[in-house]
C-alpha cells in the first residue's frame, strides 16, 4: 500500500513576521487609517525571520491568564453555514461565540460582542489576512468602547470590576488550513518596551488605539498546523487583571498571518472570520 504524506505543513518553521518600523521623525505619534491602504500609515514594517513552534499537540498547554491565547478543539458544528451575510452571522453564530466564552472563560458572566471581520487570502476579497504583528487593542482603547457601548453608570461599574476584550478566531476554509496560517506569541514572553501604541484612525470618527510590536529575539512564538473549522483559538487582547502589580497576568497577545515557505503554489487560499467582544466578570 503506497503512504502519501499529507500537503499540510505541520512542525516547526522558520518564516518572516513583519514588525514595527518607527516613522522617520521620533517625535511624531505612529497612526493608520482603518479602511485605506498601506500608505496610510506614517511608520513601516521591520521584517524577521522568526522560528514559530507548531502547537499541534500541546493545544493544552496554553491559558489565557499566561499566554493570552488559548486552544479549542472539538466544538460543535455552527448553525452558520455560509458566512456570506453579516446579518445572518450576527443571528447565528454570535450567540454560539457567546456561549463559548461564557462556558470557556472561569468567572466571566458577561459579554458583549461588538464586531467581527472575515478575511480572505483573495486578490478580490475586501479584507486579507494581516501580515503585520499587531495587538487589536490597548488598555485606554478598551476602557474607551466600554464607554462606548453602555451608559456612565452602566461603564463605571463594569469598569470596576475585571473586563477583557478576546477574539475567536476560526477558520472558514473546506479543509486543513494550509496557507497563510495565524501566528501568535506568548504574552508571558512579551516585554513592555515591545508594544508601541498606534493611533486608529476610524472613517466614523472613532479614534481608537491598537499597538505594534517590535521584534524581540525573547518572543515565543507558535501556529497551529492544518487549523480545521471545528477549533478555536482565543486571543486575548486585554484583560484588566493585567494592570495590578504582581498579578502575572499578560493579557497581550501579539499575532500576525504568515506565509509558510513550505506551502504548496495550488493549496486553498484562507478564509476565516474573527469575532471581537468584552468580556466582564468574575
Amino acid at each position: 500500500m503506497t503512504v502519501t504524506s499529507s500537503p499540510v505543513p505541520r512542525g516547526d518553521v522558520t518564516a518572516t513576521l513583519n514588525f514595527y518600523q518607527p516613522p522617520a521623525d521620533p517625535a511624531v505619534r505612529p497612526y493608520n487609517l482603518v479602511g485605506k491602504t498601506d500608505q496610510d500609515r506614517n511608520y513601516s514594517d521591520d521584517p524577521q525571520q522568526v522560528v514559530i513552534r507548531d502547537a499541534r499537540g500541546r493545544e493544552s498547554d496554553f491559558t489565557l491568564d499566561r499566554d493570552a491565547f488559548q486552544i479549542l478543539r472539538s466544538v460543535p458544528e455552527s448553525a452558520e453555514r455560509d458566512f456570506a451575510d453579516d446579518a445572518s452571522i450576527k443571528k447565528n453564530y454570535y450567540p454560539e461565540v457567546e456561549r463559548l466564552l461564557l462556558d470557556t472563560i472561569p468567572g466571566s458572566n458577561r459579554v458583549f460582542l461588538f464586531d467581527h471581520t472575515i478575511r480572505r487570502a483573495n486578490p478580490n476579497a475586501d479584507r486579507h489576512p494581516v501580515q503585520r504583528v499587531h495587538i487589536d487593542q490597548t488598555a485606554s482603547s478598551v476602557e474607551k468602547r466600554v464607554r462606548r457601548y453602555y451608559d456612565a453608570e452602566e461603564a463605571e461599574r463594569l469598569l470596576r470590576g475585571r473586563y477583557r476584550i478576546v477574539n475567536v478566531w476560526r477558520p472558514l476554509t473546506r479543509g486543513p488550513v494550509e496557507a497563510m496560517p495565524l501566528a501568535f506569541a506568548s504574552s508571558a514572553t512579551l516585554e513592555d518596551g515591545d508594544v508601541v501604541p498606534i493611533e486608529h484612525r476610524y472613517p466614523d470618527g472613532y479614534t481608537g488605539e491598537t499597538a505594534a510590536i517590535r521584534f524581540n529575539p525573547g518572543q515565543d512564538w507558535y501556529y497551529l498546523s492544518g487549523m480545521t473549522g471545528d477549533e478555536r483559538i482565543l486571543l486575548e487582547c486585554f484583560d484588566s487583571e493585567s494592570l495590578k502589580p504582581g498579578s502575572g497576568i499578560g493579557g497581550r497577545v501579539p499575532h500576525s498571518a504568515f506565509a509558510d515557505p513550505r506551502t504548496r503554489a495550488d493549496a486553498e487560499p484562507r478564509e476565516s472570520i474573527e469575532v471581537r467582544a468584552l468580556v466582564f466578570g468574575p
